[in-house]
């Protein structure tokens, strides 16, 4: 991956922190593929895009108001 597009990537703990959600759970998020992520590294270390998380927000917010309007 080019430096300018890791630079739009963030880490597991990153993420979980947006997220306030621990890092397992996160990680058990992109195994069920409730959300993308890349594996990097012979590790297999996850990097998730910042537009694939600001979705993901978007997306539980607007589940959130509709179960607040019900």
């Amino acid at each position: 991956m080019a430096s300018e597009q890791m630079d739009d990537m963030l880490t597991v703990t990153e993420v979980a922190r947006l997220l306030r959600v621990h890092p397992n759970t996160l990680r058990r998020w992109s195994n069920e593929g409730r959300i993308g992520a890349y594996r990097i590294s012979p590790r297999g270390d996850r990097r998730f895009r910042r537009e694939e998380i600001a979705r993901f927000l978007a997306e539980l917010n607007n589940h959130r108001g509709n179960w607040r309007e019900a």
